[in-house]
């Protein structure tokens, strides 16, 4: 982990548990062996993060076939997700993490820059957890539009 608390390429993901939409547990150990994506965003049903949550269920067969899970996880509650998972059509599991201990873990929570004001927040953020546990991408402060292009193009997904 680098001096400003967020993860690296390289670094162990950090483990966790937290519920899905349905309230069930998921742990990162449940991919173990598999590559999965873990992206953080701000707040469900909001419109960038509904653009992204799409973006990646849009993209999901193609990851699926390429050995590679989709994790979204948040602040909200879970009565939220499962709100935003029926309305989105989302196959992919969305964690609940109202306490932020993950999100903090993850470097996805602190300081950030919200119209030109530094504010604390989730800072949205994607990872690509490799199948050993490692980090093969640490990216912070993305763009909801467009982002699974980019992660694609730039890790030759």
């Amino acid at each position: 982990m680098s001096v400003n608390g967020r993860l690296e390429v390289g670094d162990v993901a950090p483990a966790f548990t937290l519920p899905d939409s349905h309230g069930r547990p998921v742990s990162l150990a449940d991919y173990a062996g598999r590559k999965v994506i873990v992206y953080f965003y701000p707040a469900a049903m909001t419109p960038g993060c509904t653009k992204e949550a799409c973006d990646f269920q849009d993209n999901l067969t193609e990851l699926n076939g390429q050995g590679i899970d989709v994790i979204g996880i948040s602040p909200d509650k879970q009565a939220k997700l499962a709100k935003f998972v029926e309305r989105d059509e989302l196959t992919f599991p969305l964690l609940s993490d109202p306490d932020k201990e993950v999100l903090t873990a993850w470097g996805a929570f602190g300081e950030k820059k919200l119209y030109g004001k530094l504010v604390q927040g989730v800072i949205r953020s994607t990872f690509l957890v490799n199948e050993d546990g490692t980090l093969g991408a640490a990216l912070y402060n993305v763009r909801a539009t467009g982002h699974v292009a980019k992660l694609r193009r730039d890790l030759s997904l």
